[in-house]
């Protein structure tokens, strides 16, 4: 599995593969988990999610930190990629994250896709 390098790769992949919905329902999952109250409609837009997602990050950053890294730890983003991530701009980080949050999303979607 080659992973997407952009946001919008990713959405174009999930989108050819037929597994937006499901990616949404993952999030969805995993957002539930961790206790945000957070939960996307399964017809969401993509420029809807990023920025909904992107919000969402940033406030758990500024305000709510151990939840963001609860998130994390549930959503099982990589601590050595978090770690190696630029935090002076926290709006950057953020879009950074947020991109994280769903890269591993997406591989949990398409390995059981892939594998069922």
């Amino acid at each position: 599995m080659k992973l997407p390098t952009t946001f919008q790769d990713l959405i174009e992949e999930a989108n050819q593969l037929d597994l937006y919905k499901k990616l949404i329902l993952q999030l969805n999952k995993d957002f539930l988990y961790a206790n945000i109250d957070l939960d996307f409609d399964e017809d969401i837009l993509p420029t809807s999610l990023k920025l909904l997602l992107h919000e969402t990050v940033y406030k758990l950053i500024q305000e709510k930190f151990a939840e963001y890294l609860n998130l994390l730890y549930i959503i099982d983003v990589s601590e050595d990629v978090i770690k190696s991530l630029d935090g002076s701009d926290t709006l950057i980080l953020a879009e950074q994250v947020l991109f994280l949050i769903l890269k591993r999303e997406w591989q949990k979607v398409w390995f059981r896709n892939e594998y069922s």
